[in-house]
């Protein structure tokens, strides 16, 4: 946003270009009626726009300038002013009346992760919000930014709230417009899902933007989100237009095995699924299909990340409990130590608390993002 619109001053006293022609007929001893005559405008009407009761059309502004010799574009300019400023303080009149609706909005988060701007007004502050979410009021948020068709994964033991699941989903729209993307390739997205894979055994300083350059050259925006409070949310795919598909990741869990499966999941909802699908899981029962659709997206990360044929030879193998074998595995398929862990764990293979030690923790940078 820029500092223009930040330190706009808006007075709470307008105007209007009815007392300026006032004063100029007083200045030159001109009455109304002498006005009316001379530009054949009704006498009520000159009444009218000194009164503030109508307004200075672009054809009387033309017929002021040939009587006062004060140049048509000054009444015209005048005229909206003198609106833009009423309007601004009818919006102001109707955001005080909306300010508590900031309280579904986590405005603290926000401020911290550096997404919006600190505000001591609350209309001000209300203002800022609205302005981060692109919508004129509160109403449109709710038509809006509520009834986002998303494909998100959540916790299911929790459910999130709108208004910080909304934001947390702005931010991404927000970050991915800043990403230049090649027109969506299915076929491209798969080769680059392949080499994506390998990333895994790198360090986040060279897989992040790896994973972000070869995903945008196959139409895919990738962003990472820090999850804000009460979202609980791991994963989100939308396609922010037929050419242009969104993954965005928030960390929730910090651990690779975590990050990774949540990355390959929404990578398969992109490529089995349709453009337009919505799945809320956690909020009331989802739909068959809808279900269908999650397991096909897991069956795809769980695929791609461990193949079935290598994931079934090393389990029968016996050796999958010792970190020495799962480092040699892992090393074997190509992938991170942590993602076998993982894989181990979820199929109640290995024990919740055994060999956590081979996955890594990724922490967000906060003093990095408040810039």
């Amino acid at each position: 946003m820029s500092n223009a619109i930040q330190n706009q001053y808006t007075p709470d006293y307008v105007s209007p270009p009815g007392e300026t022609l006032q004063e100029i007929l007083e200045e030159r001893g001109m009455s109304q009626a002498e006005l009316a005559e001379r530009t054949g405008r009704p006498k009520k009407t000159i009444n009218e726009i000194i009164n503030a009761k109508a307004a200075i059309t672009p054809e009387t502004a033309l017929q002021l300038e040939r009587v006062l010799g004060i140049s048509a574009s000054f009444w015209n300019n005048r005229e909206r002013q003198y609106r833009e400023a009423l309007a601004r303080l009818e919006e102001e009149e109707r955001l005080q009346k909306e300010v508590t609706w900031l309280r579904q909005i986590p405005v603290r988060a926000m401020i911290d992760f550096g997404w919006i701007r600190r505000c001591q007004d609350k209309v001000e502050q209300l203002r800022e919000v609205l302005n981060f979410f692109a919508v004129a009021s509160p109403e449109q948020w709710e038509g809006i930014c509520c009834c986002t068709h998303v494909d998100f994964r959540k916790s299911q033991a929790f459910q999130s709230e709108p208004g910080a699941m909304s934001a947390w989903l702005r931010q991404g729209e927000i970050e991915a417009a800043e990403i230049p993307c090649a027109t969506y390739d299915a076929n491209k997205f798969r080769e680059a899902l392949l080499r994506v894979r390998a990333l895994t055994m790198k360090s986040v300083e060279v897989f992040q933007p790896e994973l972000v350059q070869l995903c945008a050259e196959a139409g895919v925006a990738v962003v990472f989100i820090p999850e804000l409070p009460k979202t609980r949310v791991s994963g989100a795919t939308r396609w922010l237009n037929p050419h242009k598909a969104l993954i965005q990741l928030s960390l929730r869990h910090k651990t690779d095995d975590h990050l990774w499966f949540a990355f390959f999941h929404e990578s398969g909802h992109i490529l089995l699924h349709g453009k337009r699908d919505v799945f809320l899981e956690g909020k009331g029962v989802a739909a068959v299909e809808d279900l269908e659709k999650e397991e096909e997206a897991n069956k795809f990360a769980a695929d791609i990340l461990i193949p079935p044929i290598e994931f079934k030879g090393f389990l029968a193998s016996g050796q999958q409990r010792t970190k020495a074998c799962i480092e040699q595995f892992a090393a074997e398929i190509g992938i991170a130590s942590g993602i076998v862990v993982g894989r181990l764990q979820h199929d109640g293979i290995l024990p919740p608390n055994h060999c956590n030690d081979l996955k890594r923790r990724f922490e967000w940078a906060l003093d990095e993002q408040e810039s």
